[in-house]
């Protein structure tokens, strides 16, 4: 197998290193990331600049953008072949329910959608995460899963995982994603020179976090494996929208 890994936590991320030990043994693995955190970048392309992708110490390349840029990059020029798969994090910090819409790592794992595999989005839910290891393993564990029994190829895996000690993990989980309330207000202050700054306000917390969703099975103490789609079409309101827009005059 031919793996491309990548995050938003930048290239000197440990949740980018344990991924790494844990898929080695898979293939020929080739790491591109962020040469800095750039989490919340979502799917953002750099389209006004030039690219620069150097090799750390490590042999990681390091880009000068976002985790969307490092996978296209990744995939249209550093490899010499396509990869299988892309796997991006391991993200420390959950990436649940409407968190995927701003998520870096999500949006690297987006970016492979139409390899040969189905790309993985991985992130422990904490931000100084003591059991890294356990994450680690679930990659492991589904990366195996694909090569064994493959899944169709345009889904994307957004996988959640409790930070506790891998034995008292209770299993993985199908889950849907749940909603939360509106993010909290910004927070206004003010720089040295007087001028009016603001700081981005906390996700709102948990609505819909029931039976189900992924908020709920990583609360219990499962594994969260949320099949995406790219596609954002609202079929079921199609027609509808035809009937109103036939009474649409220009």
């Amino acid at each position: 197998m031919r793996i491309l890994l990548s995050n938003d936590d930048g290239y000197l991320s440990p949740g980018l290193h344990a991924l790494e030990t844990a898929v080695a043994a898979f293939g020929e693995v080739t790491v591109v990331a962020p040469d800095r955190d750039r989490s919340g970048a979502s799917n953002s392309l750099t389209l006004e600049n030039p690219l620069r992708a150097t090799r750390s110490e490590s042999g990681y390349y390091k880009v000068n953008g976002t985790p969307t840029d490092c996978v296209h990059l990744g995939i249209t020029g550093l490899m010499e072949e396509e990869p299988d798969m892309v796997i991006s994090g391991i993200n420390l910090g959950a990436n649940l329910g409407d968190d995927v819409i701003y998520s870096g790592t999500v949006a690297g794992a987006m970016e492979g959608r139409h390899l040969g595999l189905p790309a993985i989005a991985v992130s422990i839910c904490s931000f100084a995460p003591k059991h890294l290891e356990t994450a680690a393993r679930a990659a492991e564990s589904l990366v195996r899963r694909l090569r064994d029994e493959p899944l169709p190829a345009d889904v994307i895996l957004n996988v959640n995982v409790p930070d506790l000690p891998l034995e008292k993990i209770l299993g993985y989980r199908a889950t849907r994603l749940g909603h939360r309330h509106k993010a909290e207000p910004a927070t206004r202050s003010m720089d040295p020179r007087g001028q009016t700054i603001f700081w981005v306000g906390p996700p709102g917390p948990e609505q819909d976090a029931g039976e189900g969703t992924d908020f709920h099975a990583v609360r219990q103490g499962y594994i969260s494996v949320t099949p995406l789609q790219i596609d954002l079409t609202r079929h079921e309101q199609l027609p509808r929208m035809e009937g109103w827009l036939e009474r649409t005059v220009p």
